[in-house]
């Protein structure tokens, strides 16, 4: 029987489809383009190969595409008579993950690794940080995060993409220290890896270092191709470098260039959580509002997210709708937000909301009423989802509202108590009182 490149028996006797499904995986987990069509050539090859099908509903699922996606998993449920044990899982897991049931699908993926623990594809979507446990609306997933790779570590080595998340994981956890070579590895195993460039970025940003991070991307980035999916990210990352070091023009023309919704080349997802939270950061550094681009940003979240659904998407969101005043706006969605928890189908529970409200409360610069909303949630705030340079924003906003309130012994102690972080927070009034 013809194996992937883990020694995985896979149910085709084509070797055309075997090695298309293998190239697609590979794209796939380095976040290049073409997956799709590598997954579309190997069921070209043999119509037959349920896994085939289950990887194009994941490529489809990554790119915001959940139609296509739905279509292939059926198809691949449609092929799955009959198939192994390790394959019957797989199908599961992806099942559970494409209908949107966060929890059976972690609980069907963690099983599946019990037994099958080298299924890369699976682990993909439990262990790497932008997978299920990240936006499991837990305050423990950073924690459960590195429990389950350091469970996985005897089975993958010095495996460069297993190491790369990883080290991930390490880093979200505070073990910087321990990260650093582990992504050096990485790198140097397969230096077109998008997600070890990744790694990279956030250790440089945990540990205030942003011109080792400017250096390496300015560097890294070229080499990357501008469609793949991640290119939009990675241009956040390398801008809010630029902000913290203080290149203002460097970063609104990254932005111009990556970030805006024309030029993002990522999912709606991404478009929507890097162009919005640059856009407050901008602002928050005391730079001047770009209404354009919080418009244009506005009607593409009335088009592609009528409704209340994740909520870290739920909370970039919020800070368009706080900017462009409209509270009716805001408030409907926190009514589906709310009716989304009574139902037990809102996993981040009542931080977004509260977050919403404080959004609103500091746009109209009623920073009492936004501190208060932001402070009782402030343990929470890793339920949101995404990583601590993401979550952050949350953090600059709070500093910000303090310096705007005359707060300077809440801002000391807020810097005081936070882990070792950005060199140069850029919020405006902030050096003048730290």
């Amino acid at each position: 029987m013809l194996a992937d490149q883990y020694d995985l028996p896979l149910s085709t006797a084509s070797t055309t489809a075997r090695d298309a499904y293998v190239q697609g995986c590979h794209l796939l987990l380095t976040l290049y383009p073409g997956a799709a069509d590598a997954f579309d050539r190997a069921i070209e090859a043999d119509p037959g190969f349920a896994l085939a099908h289950a990887a194009k509903a994941l490529a489809r699922f990554m790119a915001g595409d959940i139609p296509a996606a739905q279509a292939a998993i059926a198809n691949a449920n449609a092929l799955s008579a009959g198939l192994p044990a390790r394959e019957t899982s797989h199908l599961a897991f992806f099942d559970r993950l494409i209908a949107g049931q966060t929890e059976a699908a972690l609980d069907a993926g963690r099983a599946h690794l019990e037994t099958w623990p080298r299924d890369r594809m699976v682990a993909n979507m439990c262990g790497s940080f932008a997978g299920l446990l990240t936006f499991s609306g837990r305050v423990s997933r950073s924690e459960e995060l590195l429990a389950l790779l350091t469970r996985l570590v005897p089975h993958y080595g010095d495996d460069w993409w297993f190491t790369t998340h990883h080290a991930m994981a390490l880093i979200e956890a505070g073990q910087r220290t321990a990260a650093r070579p582990m992504i050096e590895r990485a790198l140097g195993q397969n230096p077109q890896n998008a997600w070890a460039a990744h790694t990279f970025a956030h250790y440089c940003y945990e540990d205030g270092d942003p011109h080792t991070a400017r250096a390496f991307l300015t560097t890294w980035l070229p080499t990357y191709p501008k469609t793949a999916p991640f290119h939009g990210h990675l241009s956040w990352h390398l801008a809010l470098g630029e902000l913290e070091a203080g290149n203002a023009n460097a970063a609104l023309s990254l932005y111009h260039q990556a970030l805006a919704l024309d030029a993002h080349s990522g999912p709606p997802r991404g478009k929507l959580s890097d162009g919005a939270s640059f856009l407050w950061r901008w602002e928050l550094a005391g730079h001047p509002r770009d209404p354009v681009a919080w418009q244009a940003m506005l009607d593409f979240i009335n088009e592609t997210f009528p409704r209340a659904g994740l909520g870290f998407a739920d909370m970039h969101i919020a800070l368009a709708q706080a900017v462009a005043g409209d509270g009716a706006a805001i408030e409907a969605r926190i009514r589906q937000m709310e009716d989304l928890l009574r139902e037990g189908r809102y996993a981040t529970g009542p931080v977004v909301p509260a977050l919403a409200r404080a959004f609103a409360a500091f746009q109209r610069q009623d920073f009492a009423a936004a501190i208060a909303a932001i402070e009782p949630i402030m343990d929470q705030r890793y339920r949101v989802g995404g990583s601590r340079a993401q979550v952050d924003l949350l953090e600059f906003t709070l500093l910000r509202a303090y310096t705007a309130s005359g707060r300077t012994d809440d801002v000391r102690r807020m810097l005081g108590a936070r882990r070792p972080g950005p060199s140069g927070i850029p919020v405006v009034g902030l050096a003048a009182i730290h």
